[in-house]
């Protein structure tokens, strides 16, 4: 990770007309990064919490499928608020996707589609692929979904697919894919929105000992991003970064508090997106310190 390029200061990228207007305006700043610079420095250049989620989102899905196009996709698992391949519809026959996904970030502007698909025989445990989809393409269509009150600025949408044809990625679709991306969307998440911070930080005069901390958040965040995403030891340490984020809460809201109210107010909007996936990051954890024969 190239920490020179976070520490200097850096002029936001504005809002774009659309998202893939501003991925490509964050695209032509960085290059080709690496997953981790994608979400660090793409958190850093976001103009809000929401463009800084879509970056880290960027990176963890091209930590799951290395050779993924540079422009943006998505990962489409969930089927009636359920992520459970027992309770998945979408099946893959061949090589043709039918069913739907009724939560995909940012659907409508992604320009491939991840799709978790139940491809075992009848009668047998549920066996999950992943096939690929591109937006538009016969038998793929999005619905947009009304914004939501939490990072209205990033849409979402619903995919209804229809004998659409697909490329079917190597490995089993829930080892291999759905269940490690839990974790690795956490982390990248987390640094976005920390590298979001570090730059209100920055542009704000916050005390050092605040930045300082940020940046140590920053450092270990590059650190998990070099481990296994399905070890206990990673889940481990990853929950010791969010606990480090948390305990930054109080000094976080009081300086901004201090600043620009415009600041506070995307804050106070968005910040709930680290909470979201809590329950299961707890689970996780219980499962690693079980595994480890730890206690904390």
């Amino acid at each position: 990770m190239p920490w020179q390029r976070l520490l200097q200061p850096h002029d936001r990228l504005p809002a774009a007309a659309n998202l893939e207007e501003w991925y490509a305006l964050l695209l032509q700043q960085l290059g080709r990064p690496s997953p981790f610079e994608l979400a660090v420095l793409g958190g850093r250049l976001a103009a809000t919490p929401g463009l800084a989620f879509l970056a880290g989102y960027q990176g963890a899905l091209r930590v799951l499928w290395p050779s993924a196009p540079w422009s943006l996709g998505a990962l489409c698992v969930t089927e009636n608020k359920s992520v459970r391949p027992a309770d998945m519809l979408t099946r893959l026959t061949g090589l043709a996707l039918s069913g739907r996904k009724d939560f995909v970030t940012a659907a409508d502007s992604a320009d491939w589609l991840l799709v978790a698909a139940r491809e075992e025989p009848p009668g047998l445990p549920p066996q999950l692929a992943l096939g690929v989809v591109r937006n538009g393409a016969p038998g793929v269509r999005i619905e947009v979904l009304p914004a939501l009150p939490l990072m209205p600025d990033v849409s979402h949408g619903r995919l209804h697919l229809e004998q659409a044809q697909c490329e079917r990625l190597a490995g089993d679709g829930w080892d291999a894919y759905v269940k490690p991306f839990r974790s690795i969307e956490d982390l990248h998440v987390l640094t976005a929105l920390s590298a979001w911070l570090y730059g209100v930080g920055q542009d704000s005069a916050w005390p050092q000992a605040l930045q300082l901390r940020l940046l140590g958040l920053l450092s270990g965040c590059a650190e998990v991003a070099r481990q296994c995403p399905a070890l206990p030891s990673t889940h481990l340490l990853l929950a010791g970064l969010f606990a480090q984020f948390t305990l930054l809460g109080p000094e976080l809201d009081a300086a901004l508090a201090a600043g620009p109210a415009e600041w506070a107010r995307l804050w106070q909007r968005d910040k709930g997106l680290l909470s979201i996936a809590s329950t299961a990051r707890s689970k996780r954890l219980e499962k690693a310190k079980a595994a480890l024969g730890v206690t904390l």
